[in-house]
């Protein structure tokens, strides 16, 4: 049994002293676990839901979905994150980050391969719905394990570059789904672009249960004796780790902080600001996402009238584009510590403004044009690429930053939630208004959320950029101004 020991009485550092030591230390190798568990995560997440946007038009045909079916099961997964991005996060704060961030990708194996032999249109959107739900909780718990683990100095690039991986797995969802349907050119091949995911899903799961537990969250529960411990094993060092004065204190006590507070006065303008910007930069990330091929099938008239050749050349496209994806993260990763979070974001939201309005302008010129291709992918590219430059990157990073360690899990994870809202709204609703509305005005209106998110994050900015998790928690509101 692990004695706990009354801080007051353990001499030595602050724990983001230890971590943040100068001068700096390489990171040890546990670190570099814990962003490679927290990378794979993000990498299963793009995966999937883009995996489905190529498996759509199969299952579709498998199964004879209706419009109606076939918006859920576009949407299923994404409403499984909505819950569980809110319901997990809160967990993590309650139960501790480890525990969350190894349950979470056992739920993620066993699903995926249930999702793998689904029987029937209702099942699929079940076992959709529980993978989603297992990926929404890595949204809060990837993020605290790595922040709560890495020197401030470059907590913004790590973070980023494990978030990076989710736009691999969306180019790796991709690319999946073209090799199978190589393979194996058949309507049931959709079942293995989700089997193929159970073995890493596996693996992954393992490597979690390696990992020690967060010393921050140690610290917030005030289990100090284990704390050192954790610390210790983190860095490969002893670890004495002292108190920091924390505000609101009275009496030595310190009010516990719960869910309720994010919508406090203390809170609510970094409530607002992690929300919704990402509110409204997912409309847009998933409705293109999922439905690239189908955009580009509609928007290029000429086609074939085999539904497996229509699958592989509107994939095929599509791959062209995600690869912006991957080039927008490898951009943004160097600069968010440079520029920092707001500049970056509000940037990227006016590029994707323009890209989508460079795409939309594409239905006003003939079918055989050039000009009309030109039209088509570069404003896909520019959209992708500032979106991953800005706010898909930065809306990930404030979420996990902006809120003291008690409520951190709740605040990145209600973040996710409601930026998820979007996305479900987006993936369900994409195909109905395509075909009430038109490509091109859908693409002015995800335009016009686009230039409102980066008005959003002007007004509510909070630059986190160089400062410390403990500075930020302890909601130093002039060194956030």
């Amino acid at each position: 049994m692990t004695v706990s020991t009354p801080m007051e009485n353990v001499p030595g550092k602050s724990l983001q002293n230890y971590i943040d030591e100068t001068p700096p230390r390489p990171l040890s190798a546990m670190q570099w676990r814990i962003w490679a568990a927290a990378a794979m995560g993000k990498f299963f997440e793009g995966i999937v839901v883009f995996t489905t946007g190529v498996a759509l038009p199969l299952i579709e045909k498998d199964f004879g979905l209706s419009s109606d079916l076939k918006g859920s099961v576009a949407a299923a997964s994404l409403f499984g994150i909505l819950i569980g991005a809110s319901l997990f996060g809160n967990l993590a704060d309650r139960l501790g980050r480890k525990l969350v961030f190894v349950v979470e990708m056992m739920l993620f194996s066993l699903f995926i391969a249930l999702t793998a032999v689904a029987w029937s249109p209702g099942t699929l959107i079940f076992f959709l719905f529980c993978v989603g739900i297992s990926l929404g909780a890595d949204y809060p718990t990837a993020h605290l394990v790595v922040s709560e683990a890495i020197p401030s100095r470059y907590r913004g690039r790590m973070v980023l570059s494990a978030f990076s991986f989710q736009s691999l797995g969306s180019l790796g969802g991709v690319l999946l789904g073209l090799a199978i349907l190589d393979i194996d050119p058949q309507i049931q091949s959709w079942h293995w672009m989700y089997g193929i995911l159970v073995i890493p899903g596996i693996l992954v799961t393992l490597l979690r249960m390696t990992l020690p537990e967060s010393s921050h969250w140690l610290m917030a529960r005030e289990r100090w004796g284990e704390a050192n411990c954790s610390a210790s094993l983190l860095l490969k060092r002893p670890v004495r780790i002292s108190a920091l004065p924390q505000s609101g204190q009275k009496d030595g006590k310190q009010r516990k902080k719960n869910f309720l507070d994010l919508f406090s006065p203390r809170y609510f303008r970094a409530t607002i600001l992690t929300a919704v910007p990402w509110f409204l930069q997912d409309l847009s990330t998933y409705g293109i996402g999922i439905f690239t091929p189908t955009i580009l099938a509609t928007l290029f008239t000429q086609s074939s009238p085999d539904l497996i050749t229509q699958d592989l050349n509107a994939t095929a496209g599509a791959s062209v584009i995600d690869i912006f994806l991957v080039v927008g993260f490898l951009v943004s990763i160097p600069l968010v510590d440079i520029m920092g979070r707001i500049s970056l974001q509000i940037i990227g939201f006016i590029g994707c403004a323009v890209g989508l309005s460079i795409a939309a302008l594409s239905t006003n010129v003939p079918p055989t044009h050039e000009l009309k291709t030109l039209l088509i992918f570069g404003g896909f590219m520019i959209f992708n690429f500032m979106n991953n430059l800005g706010p898909n990157a930065m809306t990930y990073v404030l979420a996990g930053e902006v809120f003291p360690t008690e409520i951190r899990g709740a605040g990145a994870g209600f973040a996710a939630s409601f930026a998820k809202v979007g996305a479900v709204i987006t993936a369900f609703f994409f195909p109905v208004l395509q075909q009430q509305i038109g490509t091109n005005n859908l693409l002015y209106c995800l335009a016009v959320a686009a230039m409102l998110g980066a008005l959003i994050t002007f007004i509510f900015r909070i630059e986190t950029n160089g400062k410390t998790l403990d500075d930020v928690g302890q909601g130093q509101r002039s060194n956030l101004a």
